[in-house]
């Protein structure tokens, strides 16, 4: 399966309360409100978003790789209130290994709703069934509770830490390192 077969044109994806779907410029406010909360970027790689502008940079970026058919993230809509209130995606894929890792990022005012698990189920179950992957990981900082957190309630085992995996922040950071297997789920 090719990279460029399933992310020429992302799909829509649709749960019971979200849809997954491309992220536009129309998004930048509302992405803005949770990429500038020092809370909500403590635990991923990117710096706090200062201004406007960084937030739309970061979605030009994200729209070049949908139009250059490489893997990019869902926006995380939620459908009581039509708002975008995280991301979810393969941080990388590798076709040939049949491997993924996903990676993800909530507003915090939608935190412990069980919104972030909900949209990782339904991307673990595109990645198994649309691009034929065997095995799906993700990680996560070790101080970051909720994050282990989802990955548990996803299904995911715990494999083990990476000590200082990541240079992150000025710091290299010990990583969290969950997965799960398609033929545990399916």
């Amino acid at each position: 399966m090719q990279v460029e077969k399933i992310f020429s044109e992302l799909p829509l994806l649709e749960t019971e309360r979200l849809i997954l779907r491309k992220l536009s410029l129309n998004d930048i406010e509302e992405m803005f409100q949770y990429g500038s909360n020092e809370e909500v970027s403590k635990y991923v790689t990117w710096d706090t978003h200062k201004t406007l502008s960084d937030t739309r940079g970061f979605i030009e970026l994200v729209i070049n790789k949908y139009n250059n058919s490489q893997v990019a993230p869902w926006g995380i809509e939620y459908k009581g209130n039509g708002k975008l209130i995280g991301t979810v995606d393969y941080v990388w894929w590798d076709s040939k290994h049949k491997t993924a890792e996903i990676g993800y990022v909530i507003s915090q005012d939608y935190w412990g709703k069980g919104i972030t698990t909900e949209a990782v189920k339904e991307v673990i179950r595109f990645g198994f069934t649309e691009m034929d992957l065997v095995r799906i990981q993700a990680r996560c900082f070790v101080e970051n509770i909720g994050s282990s957190r989802v990955m548990e309630k996803t299904g995911m085992s715990f494999e083990g830490i990476i000590r200082q995996g990541m240079f992150v922040k000025g710091k290299h950071q010990d990583l969290k390192v969950y997965s799960i297997l398609k033929d545990e789920i399916l």
